[in-house]
């Protein structure tokens, strides 16, 4: 372990947090709660009696290290040549819901929600754990557990605001059979992790699915959002950042005397949001799921007609994963096509110029003596070699420059209410 880090205080503390809550379930004394720090994100913090430093909360965070295990890394088939830039692919998809509403409501072509609910209905499954709004104020994420399709269908479409889907792993370890889970790529990491250490959880999951996913903006970043378009975050009945069409649209409707909806494109939201990520998202060399079962986000790789129902890109990362998306396939869950491997890195070119990026950032802050997440299993010093020159020295240098300027050499601290 890093002599600078300890705990989960200190890897949010040298801001490698990524607020996915395993931690929450890891401490075997329940003295660490989740707070949403609107700058940074959702954030661990002790109770009063301290840590008793067992190093169990930092044995599943991702955000202190994220690694491919020996064995973990397999694949085989057609599509099985991306390891170096997206990890294990078996195969790559394209479709859509068969359940039309969840198409519609979902972000792209509804497919996560819809294997979920094949699970569900068919799979033996319980139910799927998630993400979900907060009734009283929507604009803020809970983890949820969804068992029907009314609950998935009312929780369809993207959150773009901290999420820490991995606090209620317990619901899933509790269970009286398999369930569903349903994650960013980092959550699912956390999630893996986590299973490795805990026996009655890995008996419970029964699929990992993870939606692409280039960083999740601070409350911070919605709020001052909010504020642009002129709405009181208190006023706010019902908040939607995608779906009901594709891309489909940021939409906010307000209640009371003075009730409107406000809607914005989805690029422009998430251009404007985009802008309050946290730095330890531009450490994430995994933005397509590389440790779920099976993955799913946008087929970015070609234009989009308008009014075009929703599609899915589907990346099969396991043999498990293969299995339920053929069995939901065939029991009419999903409508899919198989599409060339050149879709998925045509879609997620953003994706993968980031990854290459990376290297040249950590070794910035290594040049500073900062703590490093552990990365293993990316490829990383690879994926920096095919830069030009001017981009290898733009990803260390403009790195330097951003510790500097905004004091990334000192810690913070999460440790005060």
């Amino acid at each position: 372990m890093n002599s600078k880090i300890n705990n989960v205080i200190d890897v949010a503390s040298w801001r490698l947090c990524i607020g996915c809550g395993a931690c929450a379930c890891a401490c075997p004394k329940d003295r660490i709660s989740l707070v949403d720090v609107p700058e940074d994100g959702i954030r661990p913090r002790l109770d009063e009696k301290g840590c008793d430093e067992c190093g169990k909360c930092v044995e599943v965070c991702p955000g202190y290290a994220t690694i491919h295990p020996p064995g973990f890394v397999v694949g085989g088939g057609p599509d099985a040549g991306f390891r170096e830039d997206f990890g294990p692919v078996l195969e790559i998809w394209e479709g859509y819901a068969g359940d039309d509403e969840i198409r519609y409501h979902g972000s792209s072509g509804g497919v996560t929600s819809a294997l979920a609910l094949y699970c569900m209905e068919k799979g033996g499954m319980r139910g799927a754990l998630h993400i979900g709004d907060v009734p009283d104020t929507p604009w803020k994420n809970r983890t949820v557990f969804s068992t029907t399709r009314n609950d998935l269908l009312s929780r369809t479409g993207s959150r773009y605001s901290p999420a820490s889907p991995c606090d209620g792993l317990r619901r899933i370890e509790s269970s009286t059979g398999p369930c569903v889970f349903i994650g960013k790529p980092c959550d699912v990491a956390g999630t893996r992790m986590s299973q490795a250490v805990r026996p009655g959880l890995d008996r419970n999951i029964g699929l990992n699915i993870a939606f692409f996913c280039a960083g999740t903006p601070s409350t911070a970043g919605l709020l001052a959002l909010l504020e642009h378009l002129k709405v009181e975050s208190g006023s706010v009945e019902e908040i939607r950042f995608r779906g009901r069409g594709w891309p489909g649209k940021f939409t906010v409707k307000t209640y009371g005397k003075g009730s409107r909806a406000t809607e914005m494109s989805y690029m422009e939201s998430w251009g404007f949001l985009q802008r309050y990520r946290p730095y330890r998202c531009h450490l994430c060399p995994d933005g397509t799921g590389e440790f779920a079962d099976l993955s799913c986000g946008d087929p970015w790789y070609r234009e989009i007609p308008e009014n075009e129902p929703g599609h899915s890109l589907v990346v099969v990362r396991t043999e498990r994963g293969r299995r339920i998306l053929r069995a939901a396939k065939e029991a009419g869950y999903v409508h899919l096509k198989r599409v060339d491997p050149m879709a998925l890195v045509d879609s997620q070119k953003n994706l993968l110029g980031k990854r290459k990026a990376i290297f040249g950032r950590l070794l910035a802050m290594r040049l500073f003596g900062l703590p490093i997440p552990r990365l293993v299993g990316f490829s990383l010093y690879e994926n920096w070699r095919k830069l030009p020159l001017k981009e290898k020295l733009r990803s260390t240098v403009g790195t330097v420059r951003r510790i500097v300027t905004r004091h990334y050499y000192r810690k913070l601290n999460f440790t005060e209410e």
